[in-house]
């Protein structure tokens, strides 16, 4: 009955009773009794019909135990009631309830017999149960009985013993693990004490003996530990093995070896090594330039320690360049010393190493150090060119981080010698030749050497434009390698060694033969800057170009004695070809002129103060060529253009024609060697000479130097409109002569002294870069080298050509040679008698030749007058007083034969007079005036041959000639045959 009620409930159904009560008060009126139920329940039924009124029941219904049917059918009533629909609805459901009733009340009835049964068997098994429980009591009781009896006493004996062995072998291991877990302390004091071989072995010695102890849990955490400590130790040696990077110790180094020896990681110590020496390589640079640039930034917010090193070098600042610069390698010096220390090392250890020993565990040990070893030497030699690629790179960055181009040149040269010096390191450190750096230097040097050599050029412009041209007196003594800026040329033969490795070869002989290695090995660091002691001043300057003013007295006194003077000198001249002298001697004025040009040639050279700025800007350039040979072949070309600016400005202020245009009535004649005829007023002379005298060498070259160096627009001169702008950056505007140089002033001969200086100067200068050419040509590249030969053949031995134009222009304005021809036109020429007399103009002309030799010895006053200048002056002033003569015969309309010989007598009176003035022996063109005069009395075919040889004349001194011989030995049919050889030569000059 229980199952029926909880198959009920779980169906949803309820009793009678409890449906009853939930039904409304108007239902219960019509509920039927309970004799109607029981009628309705045993009333039959159809089994098929039962089956349909089952299935008519919703599915929903049977879907839970919890489902609530009255709840349901609640739900679905609609809104508005029906009594009749809801009487059927009822109906329905009562049917359903009653099939479902009948259907549980028959499952019931048809499993009641196996429900007897079942119960049945549930009574026997718990008979069964009741009589295993007394058996079970028995059975213990009888088994405590024997316990108690018998076997405890004996059991609990054999029990005991084997207890105390267990126990007594426990003490002997806790003993041990005691022992062991002391140990701890020992390693973590052997670790601070860095005895990192002996913490190794102990710490192993540790681990073996725990492996037998490894059953035990305590031992295992124990092993555990130690395997932790070994790796702490590890660690520390590897902490340990860093530090050698950067000051490597010996007794240090060893231990750490020894200690990856235990280890058995050699070579995994070996690629740790490397690394570290990567990583020391850019902390070190990176916590140098770092350091610099936060204390140049001050409080700045910057977050300079999370730039990058590349952009940290861009912040450092001009002045603090060369410190960081100098740091920054003292600490890459320092990192690869330890790293050259520490092959060192190796090799020695190599050395030491026992001989393999004929044992077999022993021989294999040995096969394995032999391959460390190898793989050791491998390592070390592969990571020279890496470690050095690593400085070149770093130092790269450096180097280009920062703009050089405004930096003073000491500066500068510090940095190339800093950098000239490092790259000698990374040629001993494994024989690089330092590419990178190269490129890098080079790069910077050029961008700094092209500003600086402009600003020079700029500067040499401005010196020229505001120079004076008075003499700077310096001893007589002086010479280049007096100047601080040439001392590096005393210091080393060969330009390849900087300045940095002179210094520290300079201390000994013997320690100039070894390497830098090997003298800072163990101290000191080659990039330390010693403070340069400061050099003996310059001595070369002298008081008014004397060295005392007891010295000039004394050559003054000696004037009048003759006694040390050679014989050579006391002759009237010497012929430099041959050596002869004239039977004639000399007169006293004489060898005391020629004493006065002796002393002359003794004394100091003759420079400006420009001329010694670009001698000293010469020395600055080869310095840097010295320190940086890969841009010699720019700096030399740069030294060639200070010396063509220098040789074109002293032509354009003193050797151009700056001469009035001459006069249409001035006569001409004619040129040596088949020149054109020529007027012969001074400024014609000049004109038609000066162009003549500058060689074609010479006017090649300052075609030359207008075109590639001179800014001709910067003057307003004509120059092609397409001239590019960058062709401009590279030229200099032409130099203009101060206002305070007059050359207009006859009283100093028209500015000789500063004509002199400029000029003598000029030639200095060009002697000292005959002396300097060795030197730069042991620098220059071979394959430039032309050029230097060049420069010297086609330039610099082109400056002694310029003595001609610019002294010829004294020469031409010196002599009134106009007023000369007017006195000569002025002579009767055609005279009947032999005159004893000379003619006045010979006394007029030798009157200018004594005033120029008055005014020549007054500038000689003031500036030395060399030799060769004084005999060039006179020189010139002769051949054009000689051309003059020839001229001025040449304009005679008629002359006799006396009137020839007075011709001789006017021109021998000038010569014996002119000798007594100069010591120019022989005397210019004195044979081309003879000639023109004694051609005279030649006959016709005589005449003939004479212009054909005689081209020197002019056309017109030629036709002239003709003209007046006719009548008196030639006649007319002759004179027109002469006439016309005279044309047909001048015809293809035409």
């Amino acid at each position: 009955m229980q199952k029926i009620k909880s198959l009920m409930a779980r169906q949803g159904l309820k009793s009678p009773q409890e449906s009853m009560a939930d039904l409304s008060p108007v239902e219960n009126l019509r509920i039927p009794s309970k004799e109607e139920l029981r009628e309705q329940r045993e009333q039959p039924m159809d089994p098929q019909a039962e089956q349909e009124i089952m299935d008519g029941i919703e599915d929903v219904c049977f879907s839970n135990d919890s489902f609530d049917m009255v709840q349901h059918e609640l739900e679905k009533l609609p809104p508005e009631l029906n009594l009749q629909e809801l009487e059927e609805h009822r109906d329905k459901l009562k049917r359903q309830q009653a099939a479902v009733s009948k259907k549980v009340a028959d499952l019931i009835l048809e499993k009641q017999p196996a429900y007897v049964k079942e119960l049945e068997r549930v009574t026997a098994l718990q008979t069964n149960l009741q009589l295993a429980a007394v058996i079970c009591t028995n059975a213990r009781r009888q088994l405590s009985v024997s316990k108690e009896g018998f076997t405890e006493a004996s059991l609990g004996l054999l029990s005991n013993q084997r207890r105390r062995q267990l126990l007594t072998g426990l003490l002997k291991s806790l003993r041990t693990i005691k022992t062991l877990q002391r140990t701890d302390v020992r390693l973590s004091e052997m670790l601070e004490e860095e005895d990192y071989p002996g913490a190794i072995q102990l710490c192993l010695e540790c681990q073996k003996a725990a492996s037998t102890f490894k059953h035990y849990s305590c031992i295992s955490e124990l092993n555990s530990k130690l395997q932790d400590t070994l790796e702490q130790i590890e660690e520390q040696l590897d902490v340990a093995l860093s530090k050698t990077c950067k000051h490597f110790d010996v007794s240090h180094y060893t231990k750490v070896q020894l200690a990856y020896t235990l280890l058995g990681k050699t070579q995994t110590a070996m690629d740790q090594l490397h690394m570290h020496f990567t990583q020391a390589i850019h902390n070190t640079v990176f916590q140098v330039v770092l350091g610099y640039v936060e204390l140049c930034a001050g409080n700045a917010d910057t977050k300079f320690q999370k730039m990058q090193y590349k952009d940290l070098c861009t912040h450092i600042t001009v002045d603090s360049y060369i410190p960081c610069l100098t740091d920054l390698c003292k600490a890459l010096w320092e990192v690869m010393l330890s790293y050259h220390r520490t092959m060192q090392w190796h090799e020695e250890h190599d050395q030491h190493e026992t001989t393999p020993t004929t044992d077999g565990a022993a021989a294999a040990e040995s096969d394995q150090s032999v391959v460390d070893r190898s793989y050791v030497k491998k390592k070390l030699e592969h990571g020279l060119t890496r470690i050095w690629q690593d400085v070149q790179l770093k130092v790269k960055a450096y180097i280009l981080g920062t703009d050089m181009s405004n930096f003073k040149y000491d500066d500068f040269i510090v940095v190339l010698d800093v950098i000239s010096r490092l790259m000698q390191v990374g040629e001993e450190f494994c024989g690089s030749k330092s590419e990178v750096l190269q490129e890098s230097i080079k790069r910077q040097s050029g961008n700094y050497f092209k500003n600086y050599h402009r600003a020079r050029l700029e500067e040499l412009r401005m010196f020229l434009e505001n120079e004076t041209w008075e003499l700077c007196p310096v001893k007589s003594n002086f010479n280049i390698a007096q100047l601080h800026e040439f001392k590096f040329m005393g210091q080393c033969r060969s330009p390849s060694i900087s300045p940095s490795r002179l210094a520290g070869s300079s201390t000994g002989p013997a320690q100039g033969e070894l390497s830098l290695f090997q003298q800072y090995l163990q101290e000191g660091n080659p990039f330390e800057m010693h403070e340069q002691k400061e050099e003996e001043t310059e001595d070369v300057l002298a008081s008014n170009g004397y060295e005392s003013d007891e010295l000039e007295k004394s050559v003054y006194q000696d004037y009048d004695s003759d006694s040390d003077v050679p014989e050579e000198l006391k002759q009237d001249y010497v012929d430099e070809q041959t050596g002869d002298a004239p039977l004639k001697s000399a007169s006293r004025e004489t060898i005391r002129s020629k004493k006065k040009s002796d002393y002359n040639l003794n004394k100091a050279p003759i420079l400006t103060n420009t001329t010694l700025n670009v001698i000293r800007l010469v020395g600055k350039y080869m310095q840097m060529m010295s320190i940086l040979k890969p841009i010699a072949f720019d700096v030399i070309h740069c030294v060639s253009q200070l010396f063509d600016y220098y040789l074109y400005a002293v032509y354009t202020f003193f050797g151009r024609n700056d001469m009035p245009a001459p006069s249409p009535s001035l006569p001409t004649h004619g040129g040596r060697d088949g020149a054109p005829a020529r007027v012969v007023g001074p400024a014609c002379l000049y004109e038609s000479s000066g162009l003549g005298l500058i060689s074609s060498r010479l006017r090649t070259t300052l075609n030359r130097i207008q075109e590639s160096l001179i800014d001709m627009e910067a003057v307003g001169e004509n120059v092609p409109v397409h001239s590019a702008a960058e062709d401009r950056k590279e030229k200099v505007p032409s130099p203009h002569l101060s206002q305070l140089v007059v050359l207009t002033n006859s009283g100093t001969l028209y500015g000789l002294a500063q004509r002199v200086v400029a000029t003598e100067s000029l030639v200095f200068l060009a002697e000292q870069f005959e002396s300097l050419q060795s030197h730069l040509d042991t620098m220059m590249p071979a394959a430039k080298k032309p050029f230097l030969q060049q420069f010297y053949s086609q330039t610099v031995s082109t400056a002694s050509e310029l003595r001609k134009p610019i002294y010829w222009i004294v020469a031409a304005k010196a002599i009134d040679y106009e007023q000369m021809l007017l006195l000569m036109s002025g002579v009767k020429w055609d005279i009947r008698e032999i005159m004893s007399q000379h003619n006045v103009y010979v006394d007029v002309l030798l009157q200018e030749f004594e005033q120029f030799n008055k005014r020549l010895q007054d500038v000689s006053r003031h500036v030395r007058i060399p030799l060769p200048v004084s005999n060039l002056l006179w020189e010139h002033c002769i051949r054009l007083a000689n051309r003059t003569l020839v001229e001025g015969y040449a304009n005679v309309k008629k002359c006799s034969n006396e009137g020839r010989a007075l011709m001789q007598l006017d021109f021998q009176q000038f010569l014996m007079k002119l000798e007594k003035l100069t010591d120019l022996r022989p005397i210019p063109d004195k044979e081309f005036v003879e000639i023109y005069i004694k051609a005279y009395y030649l006959t016709e075919n005589d005449m003939e041959q004479f212009i054909k040889n005689h081209r020197e004349y002019s056309m017109k001194q030629l036709a002239n000639l003709v003209n007046v011989c006719l009548g008196s030995h030639i006649n007319k049919k002759a004179r027109q045959k002469l006439l016309a050889a005279i044309d047909d030569i001048d015809r293809p000059k035409r």
